[in-house]
Order: structure tokens, then sequence, then C-alpha cells
């Protein structure tokens, strides 16, 4: 049985009689495929798992529309009794934010104006600010981000660390359609011919990473992917970084990551890669 929790207070009592570890994956609702693969890789690291599904209006700009984004609740829990999760916890926004916008929040650093942050400016301090919120109301062991928003996990996992939380989080990889077009709900906005162009992507991604183990620089790397890239994809970054999201290293463990769009659809994407020394 999957309990629907609406509240903090709730969510207290309930967490209270969970015995064993405990993991939680966050969301915003409109389930799909890989929140499913979040679920199973968090069932079998805990004795009970959370979902929460919590729209939070800190993240969207102010040309996105909090107020049109899927709220799809009764699919969500179908999803989640599926799953077998324990308690799906869904508060209101009054509920989360019960003064209104929070006067003090995370502020995610350096880190949080680059890549994703760059494209859209106060979006990972509303990112970090929930997250903080939804740790401290499940007091999870360990949570689970997928590698999909690599961004995010890098910048969640630093705050955990800072901040002294507790929880483990662990990232869990990208789920991929047999193409290897990362899975999005953005995916269905893709036009036929966009569609078979997205494939591209990851095919260009991983050409590139093949080099990389080859000798070839981050510089190189990063180079050949634009190269590679299909025609129709307009380009916002693609960089080469350090698995934290600091310089690319001249040799060892790296994240490649792309951003763009094809027609009106942005996507995303990264994998990781090793740069061998020449």
């Amino acid at each position: 049985m999957t309990l629907l929790v609406p509240d903090r207070a709730t969510m207290a009592e309930v967490r209270a009689g969970m015995g064993g570890r405990v993991a939680v994956v966050m969301t915003m609702g409109a389930l799909h495929e890989g929140h499913r693969a979040l679920m199973r890789d968090a069932r079998g690291r805990a004795d009970h798992l959370i979902v929460t599904v919590f729209v939070n209006p800190l993240q969207f700009g102010p040309t996105e529309d909090f107020d049109h984004y899927p709220r799809t609740l009764d699919a969500d829990l179908a999803v989640c009794r599926e799953e077998g999760v324990d308690a799906v916890f869904a508060p209101s926004r009054e509920d989360m934010y019960p003064g209104g916008k929070p006067k003090v929040t995370v502020n995610p650093g350096p880190v949080g104006d680059v890549l994703e942050g760059a494209f859209r400016p106060g979006f990972f301090g509303g990112v970090l600010t929930v997250v903080a919120k939804l740790l401290n109301a499940t007091r999870p062991d360990v949570t689970c981000f997928g590698e999909k928003d690599y961004q995010q996990l890098a910048m969640v996992r630093a705050m955990a660390a800072d901040l002294s939380f507790p929880a483990e989080v662990v990232g869990v990889e990208t789920v991929r359609e047999a193409d290897g077009l990362a899975k999005s709900s953005r995916n269905v906005y893709l036009s036929p011919a966009e569609r078979a162009e997205a494939p591209g992507i990851h095919a260009a991604m991983q050409s590139g990473a093949s080099l990389a183990g080859k000798g070839a620089t981050a510089a190189d790397v990063r180079a050949h992917v634009i190269a590679e890239l299909p025609g129709g994809i307009d380009l916002d970054y693609v960089e080469v970084t350090s698995p934290d999201l600091g310089p690319a290293p001249e040799t060892g463990p790296a994240r490649l990551l792309f951003a763009g769009r094809l027609g009106a659809t942005r996507l995303i994407d990264n994998i990781p890669l090793t740069v061998e020394a020449k």
C-alpha cells in the first residue's frame, strides 16, 4: 500500500514509524520511465521508499510558467504503487513555504552560474533550497538523483557535504531510448524529423569520449563533438569538466555535457569519459 502524505506534519509522523534504512526520490511529478529507474535503484538500497511530488515555484524563472507545469498526481500515485513506494509526500505550496517566498535560501555558489545556471539564472538556488527542505522533511539515509541532470546531482552532492546533511547522495545512470536519446518528457515535443535527428547528439558525444581514451585533450574532445552534432542543433554549450564540474582535467575522470535546441525543444545530455595522457 502506498500512503499519500499531504503535509510536513504528517510526513514527520510517517517517517517516525519507518524502521531501518529509508530512501527518498524527489520529483516534480509527471512521472515517467526515468523516475521508475530512480525508484527501483532506491528501493534496492533501503527498507522503505518515499517519493516526493512537489512543483517547486522557486526554480521557475519569470518566463517559465509555473501554473501550466503538468500536475498528474493520480497517475503519479499509480506509478508509485506499481513500484512499491511506501509513501508519496505531496505537500502544497503553502505547506512548504508557509510565509511565502523564503527570506533565506541556499546559495549554490559559482557553479550555479555556469552551464545550465547561465541559461536559467536563479534556478539552482531554487533547486537546492527545496532539496534541503525535502531532506529535512523526509530525513532519508539515501537519496537518488538521475545523472541526466548532472549539474543538479553534482550540486546536491556538494550541498549535502558542505552543509553536513547525513543522507548519501547517489547518482543513477541516465535512462535512454534504444537509439541512445536520453529519455525526457520533452521528447514528445520533437517533430518526427527532429526525433530522427536527436540520437545524433549521443552519437557525437560517444565519438568524442572515445577520442579522449586515445590521447585527445579535453579541448580536442569538445571541438570534435561540436563538429559531429546534427546540423539542426542550435547549440547552447558543449563542455568537458571534472566530475565535480570544475576545470577539465589534463588526465583522469571527466564529464562531457551538452545542451541545445532541436526546433523549439531544448535537450540536455552528459556522459562520463576518461582523459588519457598522450
